[in-house]
C-alpha cells in the first residue's frame, strides 16, 4: 500500500509531556499515560522533602544567629559591668589614703607637734598608698614549675556573689636567670 504525494504524513508523538493541547483533546485519555512516570514523582517527592528540611535548618540557622547576636551583647554589657566595679573598688581603695593625707594636713595645722611626728604619720601613709597600688608582688623561684603561678597569699581577696568585694595580693613567682 503506496501513500500518493499529496497526502500528508501524520506523526503521532506518544510521549507524554510532549503532547500539545489539541492531542489531548481529541484522543481519550487513557489513565497510564496521564500520570508521570514514577521515578519522576519520587523524585519531586524527594525534592518536596529536601526543600522542607532546608528551611528548618535555615530557621534553625537564624535563631542560633539572633541568640549568638544577644549573647555577644549580654557579655559586652557585663564586661562593662565589670569594669565600672573594678574602677569603683579601686578608687574607694584610694579614698581611705585621700583620707589620712587629709587628717595629717589637719594635724599639721592644728597642733605645734614636731616636724619628726608629722613626717612620720606622711610616711605611714604613702607606704599605705603603695601598698594599695601594689596589685602583685614577684619573687624569685628556682623551680620551673612555679614560675608564673602564685607562690604567697598577702591578702585574702572577697567577693559576694559575682560581686568583687576585696581583690586578692599575692606573690606571683618568677624564674631566676
Amino acid at each position: 500500500m503506496t501513500k500518493s504525494s499529496d497526502e500528508p504524513i501524520r506523526v503521532v508523538d506518544r510521549r507524554w509531556w510532549a503532547r500539545q493541547e489539541s492531542d489531548t483533546a481529541t484522543a481519550a485519555p487513557e489513565p497510564e499515560r496521564d500520570r508521570k512516570p514514577s521515578y519522576v514523582e519520587d523524585l519531586e517527592r524527594q525534592l518536596a522533602d529536601k526543600t522542607t528540611h532546608l528551611q528548618a535548618i535555615a530557621v534553625e540557622h537564624r535563631r542560633a544567629l539572633e541568640e549568638f547576636e544577644q549573647a555577644k551583647l549580654r557579655i559586652r554589657r557585663e564586661v562593662v559591668r565589670d569594669v565600672e566595679r573594678s574602677k569603683r573598688a579601686v578608687v574607694s581603695d584610694l579614698l581611705e589614703v585621700l583620707d589620712n593625707l587629709d587628717r595629717a594636713i589637719a594635724a599639721a595645722r592644728e597642733s605645734d607637734a614636731p616636724a619628726g611626728t608629722l613626717l612620720r604619720g606622711v610616711e605611714l601613709v604613702r607606704d599605705q598608698f603603695l601598698a594599695k597600688l601594689e596589685a602583685l608582688g614577684m619573687a624569685p623561684v628556682s623551680d620551673p614549675s612555679q614560675d608564673g603561678r602564685v607562690v604567697a597569699v598577702a591578702r585574702e581577696g572577697y567577693a559576694i556573689s559575682d560581686e568583687l568585694l576585696r581583690p586578692a595580693s599575692v606573690v606571683v613567682g618568677r624564674l631566676d636567670g
